[in-house]
C-alpha cells in the first residue's frame, strides 16, 4: 500500500496545478486529499452541481472538503437541457459527463489549472461505464487507476489518512435509478431523491429507490429487510407522499447497477448515437 501511496503522490505531485472532479464519494476524495496535500492552493476540487445529485450528496461533499481543508468550487452544470441525456439510452452517462466536463474543464482553465482529475479506479477497468469514454476524450486523468489502486486500496488508505466518509458507500448519481429508456425529468430525479432520504433518515446507509412509474422498488441489503419491515408503515406512507402509489421491496437486495442486467451484453452502445 505504501507504495502505491508513494506513486500516487509521486503522480499528482509532478502537475504542478489541477482540479479534481469531486463528488463527496470516498474514490474523489483521496484524489482531492492527495491533490491539497502536495500542490496546496494550487489543487482545487470542482463538483458538478444538479438535479441528479442530491442535497445531502452536496452536504457531505462540502463538510468533507472543509475535513480536508481543500478548496471547492461548485459548478452549476447543464446535462438536464441535453435531449441525448434526457432519452434515457443505455450510454446515458456518455451524454452526461460529456456535458459535465465540458462545464468543469472550462473552470479548470479560467483559473489556470492544468489538468482535470477523476476518482476512476482499478476496479471500474472492462465495467459498463461508457462515462470513462466521456473522460478520455476530454483528456482527464484518473490517477487512481494509473498507480493500479484498487476500491479495497482506496478505503484502507482514506481510512488510515483520516478521511471520515472512508467506509462510505457508494452513491451513483440519481439518474441510474431509472431504467433505461423511460425519460428522466429533474422532477423524477427529485421524487427519487426524497425517496431514498426518506430512507437514509432512518439509518440506511446502503440504499436504492428504483424508479418504475408509479412503483418504488426498494432495494436494501438483506440483513436490512427485518428492520426495514418493521418501519413498513411510515417508509409507504413517506414513498407515498414522495410521489408514488405503489412501494415495493426487492427481495434480491441490494445490487449496484442491477438496471444493467437489462442490457444484453451485444447491444450496450459504448460510442454516441448518431444524431
Amino acid at each position: 500500500m505504501n507504495e502505491k501511496y508513494e506513486r500516487l503522490t509521486a503522480l499528482i505531485g509532478s502537475m504542478g496545478r489541477a482540479a479534481v472532479a469531486y463528488s463527496g464519494g470516498i474514490d474523489s476524495t483521496l484524489v482531492l486529499k492527495v491533490a491539497h496535500d502536495t500542490l496546496g492552493d494550487h489543487a482545487v476540487g470542482l463538483t458538478a452541481v444538479s438535479a441528479s445529485m442530491p442535497h445531502y450528496e452536496q452536504d457531505g461533499a462540502a463538510q468533507v472538503a472543509r475535513e480536508i481543508g481543500a478548496r471547492v468550487m461548485w459548478v452549476n452544470t447543464h446535462e438536464d437541457e441535453d435531449e441525448r441525456y434526457l432519452a434515457n439510452p443505455t450510454n446515458r452517462c456518455y451524454f452526461c459527463k460529456t456535458n459535465v466536463y465540458d462545464e468543469l474543464l472550462e473552470v479548470a482553465a479560467r483559473e489556470g489549472l492544468g489538468v482535470l482529475l477523476d476518482g476512476a479506479n482499478a476496479d471500474d477497468v472492462g465495467d459498463w461505464r461508457p462515462g470513462r469514454q466521456a473522460a478520455k476524450e476530454h483528456g482527464v486523468r484518473s490517477p487512481l487507476e494509473e498507480v493500479g489502486m484498487t476500491k479495497a486500496d482506496i478505503r484502507q488508505l482514506a481510512r488510515e489518512l483520516g478521511l471520515s466518509n472512508w467506509d462510505m458507500p457508494s452513491a451513483p448519481c440519481l439518474s441510474s435509478r431509472v431504467p433505461y429508456g423511460t425519460r428522466i425529468s429533474p422532477e423524477t430525479l427529485d421524487q427519487i431523491g426524497r425517496g431514498e432520504w426518506a430512507l437514509r433518515e432512518r439509518g440506511f446507509r446502503e440504499v436504492r429507490v428504483r424508479h418504475h412509474g408509479d412503483v418504488a422498488r426498494i432495494e436494501v441489503p438483506p440483513a436490512e429487510f427485518e428492520r426495514l419491515l418493521s418501519m413498513r408503515e411510515e417508509i409507504v406512507a413517506e414513498l407515498k407522499q414522495a410521489g408514488y402509489t405503489f412501494v415495493s421491496l426487492d427481495l434480491t437486495g441490494l445490487k449496484s447497477g442491477s438496471l444493467n442486467q437489462v442490457i444484453p451484453l451485444g447491444h450496450r452502445e459504448v460510442t454516441p448515437a448518431s444524431d
